[in-house]
C-alpha cells in the first residue's frame, strides 16, 4: 500500500459537500457485493488459464517476429516506410505485449517453460537475457519496480510515478501561450521513452533499494518528482550518475540498435560488393525514424490510459485487491477499441487497461475474454466504465498535459468511507478464517 499523499486545500472536499450530478452512484454503491463479483471473476479467469493462453502468446510473438524480420531485413535497401513501420511496431509490441504481460507474471502458472516465461526470469539478471527477451531504453528490473509495483498499486495517487497531471506540472503551470505548450507536448511524444521514462524508471529502482535497506532519502528530494534527461544533465539527480545511466541503462540499447545492426548491413554489403556505406546510412536513418515512430505509437497507447478530465485522483493509499483497490482501477483507467487480435495487437494490448489493472497477473487472452464480463459487473453496480477511441483519449490526455483541463478528485468523504469498509470486510474475513480453523 502506498503512503498517503500530501494535498492542498483546493484538492480536498468538505465532508458535507454534495456529490456531482453524475456521481450519485457513489452513494448507492454496495462495495462488498461489487468486490465479491470482481474477485469471483478474477479467480475464474485465473483457474481457466492454460494451453490456449500459451498458444495465443506464441501467436503474438510470431506476429512481432514477422514485423522484426520485415523491418530488419529491408532497412539496408533504402529509407522507406515499410522498414520504419515494421521496426517501430516490433519495438512497441515487444514491450507492451510480450514483456509487459510476462513481467507481470501472466504466464507464470500456465507456460511450460519456467526458465524464460516467468516474471523472475524474463529479461532480467544479465545483459544477455535483456538482449534476448526485451531490449529497450528501460532497464527491465527498473521498469518492473516502477510499473508493476509503484504504478499499479498507487494508481492515480501522488505516489504514482506515471501520474501525468503531476509529471507535467511544469508545462501545465507554464506562463506561455497554449500553442507553446502544445509544441512541448508534441515534441515529447517522439522522445518520451529515452527522455523521461528510462531515467525515471531507474530512479524508482534506486528508491526501492533505499526503502528496502532502510536508508534515508537524499536531502531535498521529493520522491514523486520525475527524473529526466534534463535533470540528469543539470546535475540535480542525486540517485545515480550520467555515466552509470549510460553504461547500465541505455548503453546496451544504443550500441546494439544504432551501431551494431547498421554495421552488420555494411559488412554484408561490402562482402557482396555492394555499397556497404550507403547500406549503413540507410539502416541508421530507418532505425532513427522507427525510434521516433515507436515513441509516438507508445505515447498514444500508453500515456493515454489514465489521463483525462473524466479520470479520478485519490488522496490516500489502499490495500491491494481490496474493494477500494478494484474500484480505483476502473475509475482511473480507460479502455480503447477492442475485440480482435489484429485490433488488440495495434493497441499493444493496452486497450484492456481496466481489466489489466484489476488483475495484473493474467494473460493477454484472459483480458480479451474478461472485458465484456467486467462491463456487465460495472453496469450491474452502476460503476462508470470508460471505453473510447484511443485518439479521443489522446485529446483528453493532451488537455491534461497543457492544463486546459484537470482530473477529478474522488469525493473525500467517500474515499474515507470506502477505506473503512475495506477494513470491515478484512476483519470479517479474518473472523471467518479463525472460525474455520477452530471448527
Amino acid at each position: 500500500m502506498c503512503k498517503p499523499g500530501t494535498i492542498n486545500a483546493a484538492q480536498t472536499t468538505d465532508d458535507a459537500a454534495l456529490l456531482a450530478k453524475d456521481e450519485g452512484w457513489i452513494a448507492n454503491l454496495d462495495l462488498e457485493a461489487f468486490t465479491r463479483d470482481i474477485k469471483q471473476l478474477g479467480d475464474t479467469l485465473e483457474r481457466n488459464q492454460g494451453p490456449a493462453d500459451v498458444a495465443h502468446l506464441n501467436k503474438m510473438v510470431r506476429w512481432a517476429d514477422i514485423c522484426a524480420a520485415v523491418g530488419l531485413l529491408s532497412m539496408w535497401h533504402s529509407v522507406n516506410p515499410i522498414s520504419i513501420i515494421a521496426i517501430s511496431t516490433w519495438t512497441c509490441v515487444r514491450w507492451t505485449m510480450i514483456a509487459h504481460h510476462t513481467c507481470h507474471g501472466g504466464y507464470d502458472k500456465c507456460h511450460p517453460n519456467k526458465n524464460r516465461w516467468n516474471r523472475f526470469k524474463f529479461a532480467v539478471g544479465s545483459t544477455w537475457r535483456r538482449v534476448n527477451d526485451w531490449l529497450d531504453w528501460m532497464l527491465p528490473e527498473a521498469w518492473n519496480v516502477e510499473h508493476n509495483n509503484r504504478h499499479h498499486y498507487c494508481l492515480s495517487e501522488i505516489e504514482d510515478p506515471d501520474l501525468v497531471e503531476n509529471n507535467l506540472a511544469d508545462v501545465r503551470d507554464l506562463n506561455a501561450p497554449m500553442f507553446i505548450k502544445y509544441i512541448i507536448v508534441f515534441a515529447g511524444m517522439f522522445t518520451w521513452k529515452w527522455y523521461y521514462y528510462s531515467p525515471n524508471t531507474y530512479k524508482e529502482l534506486k528508491l526501492a533499494r533505499l526503502r528496502r535497506e532502510g536508508k534515508p532519502m537524499p536531502k531535498g528530494v521529493t520522491p514523486s518528482d520525475a527524473v529526466t534527461i534534463r535533470s540528469l544533465l543539470g546535475g540535480s539527480n542525486p540517485f545515480y550518475s550520467i555515466w552509470e545511466f549510460l553504461t547500465v541503462v541505455i548503453g546496451p540499447y544504443i550500441v546494439i540498435r544504432f551501431f551494431m545492426l547498421p554495421a552488420i548491413c555494411m559488412i554484408v554489403g561490402d562482402y557482396l560488393d555492394m555499397d556497404g556505406t550507403q547500406m549503413f546510412k540507410n539502416a541508421c536513418i530507418n532505425l532513427i525514424l522507427a525510434e521516433a515512430l515507436t515513441n509516438f505509437h507508445g505515447f498514444v497507447i500508453v500515456v493515454t490510459n489514465h489521463a483525462g478530465y473524466d479520470m479520478y485522483r485519490f488522496r490516500d493509499g489502499c490495500k491491494p485487491f481490496s474493494g477500494t483497490f478494484y474500484l480505483r482501477q476502473i475509475l482511473a483507467s480507460a479502455d480503447f477499441d477492442m475485440g480482435t487480435d489484429s485490433v488488440d495487437f495495434l493497441h499493444g494490448w493496452l486497450n484492456y487497461q481496466i481489466e489489466h489493472h484489476l488483475w495484473p497477473s493474467l494473460s493477454m487472452l484472459s483480458y480479451q475474454k474478461s472485458a465484456p464480463l467486467v462491463r456487465d459487473i460495472c453496469e450491474k453496480h452502476g460503476v462508470p466504465y470508460i471505453k473510447e477511441n484511443v485518439f479521443v483519449r489522446l485529446k483528453k490526455t493532451v488537455d491534461i498535459m497543457t492544463g486546459r483541463t484537470s482530473m477529478r478528485w474522488f469525493p473525500e468523504k467517500y474515499e474515507r468511507k470506502f477505506l473503512e469498509l475495506d477494513a470491515e470486510m478484512e476483519f470479517k474475513k479474518k473472523q471467518m478464517f479463525t472460525k474455520q480453523q477452530l471448527s
